[in-house]
């Protein structure tokens, strides 16, 4: 495409394509070349709209940090209803889609986009400490309306929860794990603080 061309939306276009490029050939083969390739635009729009490569990339993690925001406004109404662990479970499985796992492994790999993280504020391990925040709310909710016992650590086991689910759904094989093995997970981590209603 031309750059002259205008693209209004030039950025989201460039994060689709980033997205295709991690889930497909992993964090490794992300370049400015690579992304603008798979958009089907000249190299020069992504340079129009980030100073450099890494500040693209930092764009790109803060934005689907965002989709975790919305995920965890979604799951607000969800305590007090269903179970808690079936509750749980499903916001594993949608917080962990291919894109977190991978935008996960490519701030693991990348120390410039870190600094840059790190600049505009970013939690250490985006995706990941959102999640955790997530949950934690999630289970304190639940906690409150006693469907969580009084004294659960809440702030020791939403990151159990999240790190044992990140390596289920981080597997090299890819693919993301059967509803059953996550809740499986959940069911483990937080069965001895559940309350059951009779």
């Amino acid at each position: 495409m031309p750059t002259g061309v205008a693209l209004h939306d030039a950025p989201e276009r460039l994060f689709e394509a980033a997205e295709r490029v991690i889930v497909r050939d992993g964090p490794n083969a992300l370049t400015s070349r690579s992304v603008t390739a798979e958009a089907g635009v000249a190299k020069g729009v992504l340079h129009r709209h980030f100073t450099d490569f890494d500040d693209f990339l930092a764009a790109l993690v803060l934005d689907r940090v965002n989709g975790v925001h919305k995920l965890a406004a979604s799951l607000e109404d969800r305590p007090g209803t269903g179970s808690v662990v079936a509750n749980l479970t499903d916001a594993l499985m949608d917080l962990f889609g291919p894109i977190a796992v991978a935008i996960v492994g490519l701030v693991i790999s990348r120390d410039g986009l870190r600094t840059r993280l790190r600049e505009a504020g970013a939690a250490r391990l985006p995706v990941l400490e959102e999640g955790a925040t997530m949950i934690g709310q999630h289970l304190r909710a639940e906690r409150e309306l006693g469907r969580v016992v009084e004294d659960t650590d809440v702030d020791t086991i939403a990151p159990t929860l999240i790190g044992a689910a990140h390596l289920l759904f981080a597997q090299p094989e890819g693919g993301q794990p059967p509803w059953s093995e996550v809740e499986k997970i959940v069911r483990t981590v937080v069965a001895h603080v559940i309350v059951e209603r009779r």
